[in-house]
């Protein structure tokens, strides 16, 4: 892959990639570079759950993408601060003096079911995975809205837009990444900037790390999720699942041609790309001209707002359930 002869799709762009030592960002580096961009390679080589620091990673894609005849530079910041963001935009204007594109891929995992999670478990995940996104977009921004153009691509979850039980930290700060990217590409989409984010699906070691307890409690109570035999059956279609299925979508979205793509979700595993609705409008809705009463909504709200709608973890049977 790294041996391929450069396209030049991305000649003469400088792109900032955040957790790129590793998985889908390494793939994602590896691709742009071989399109001609020169990289910053960010990532601090933590395990999974944030823990550690290790250069080696960052390290060895800045390597590999200089034997095959790229430019790329490494940079260890910790993107949870805004001294760590601003570094690795700092790193391009030394290196390059110039930043065209940016991708937001750091994340960690500290999975727990909501009872059992910790105060410290929520504040590692929501910071690096959603403040993460924050301590770069916002120095990319002031130079992209002075130079009137750029592309920003952020990474966020099937398990925020849809619900992966376990991961409340993780889904809360993911689906805070798909609204802070609707919000930045109207402040910025006048400057020519486009923002847009995507929801992977790769086998990757933050995938592999969920831990046991979580995914053995989830089959247990038949709670809804990327678990179960679905998973397995995914699982076992590697080839579809590895991370380098989701960098061609990604560095698509840095060409100077997807100029008119803002504000979008895009769901991306395998050979799937997907365009995710907006939230809004909703795709239901019952309306009367004033205040609903609560007799109104007793009747109306499941035979016809809810009509065919599934709850993605109903109680057992065996479970009295007041209402039912």
């Amino acid at each position: 892959e790294a041996g391929e002869a450069m396209a030049g799709l991305l000649e003469g762009r400088v792109i900032a990639m955040t957790g790129a030592g590793r998985g889908i960002g390494r793939e994602c580096a590896i691709l742009a570079a071989s399109e001609g961009a020169r990289l910053i390679v960010n990532d601090p080589g933590v395990n999974p759950d944030g823990s550690g620091h290790d250069d080696g990673p960052a390290a060895q894609v800045v390597e590999e993408i200089k034997k095959a005849g790229g430019e790329a530079t490494a940079n260890f910041a910790d993107v949870s601060t805004m001294d760590g963001g601003e570094s690795v935009i700092k790193t391009a204007l030394d290196s390059y003096g110039r930043l065209d594109g940016l991708v937001n891929l750091a994340a960690v995992l500290r999975d727990r079911m909501i009872f059992n999670m910790t105060e410290q478990e929520w504040d590692d995940v929501v910071r690096i995975d959603l403040k993460g996104h924050f301590t770069t977009i916002k120095p990319a921004a002031v130079l992209m809205r002075q130079q009137r153009f750029g592309r920003i691509v952020n990474y966020s979850s099937v398990s925020g837009l849809q619900g992966n039980s376990g991961q409340a930290n993780y889904g809360a700060a993911k689906a805070g990444v798909a609204g802070l990217t609707r919000v930045a590409a109207r402040d910025l989409g006048r400057y020519g900037v486009t923002v847009n984010c995507i929801a992977p699906g790769a086998s990757t070691r933050l995938t592999a790390t969920v831990p046991q307890s979580a995914r053995e409690l989830r089959e247990s109570r038949g709670i809804a999720g990327n678990t179960g035999a679905a998973a397995r059956a995914a699982e076992e279609a590697a080839n579809l699942r590895s991370p380098a299925m989701v960098a061609p979508m990604t560095v698509y979205l840095l060409l100077d041609e997807a100029w008119n793509i803002n504000g979008r979700i895009f769901q991306v595993s395998g050979g799937h790309v997907g365009l995710l609705q907006d939230m809004y409008p909703p795709f239901k809705n019952i309306y009367k001209h004033g205040k609903w009463s609560l007799d109104e909504l007793r009747a109306l709200v499941p035979t016809q707002l809810m009509a065919g709608v599934v709850n993605p973890a109903p109680p057992p049977d065996d479970l009295e359930v007041p209402g039912r």
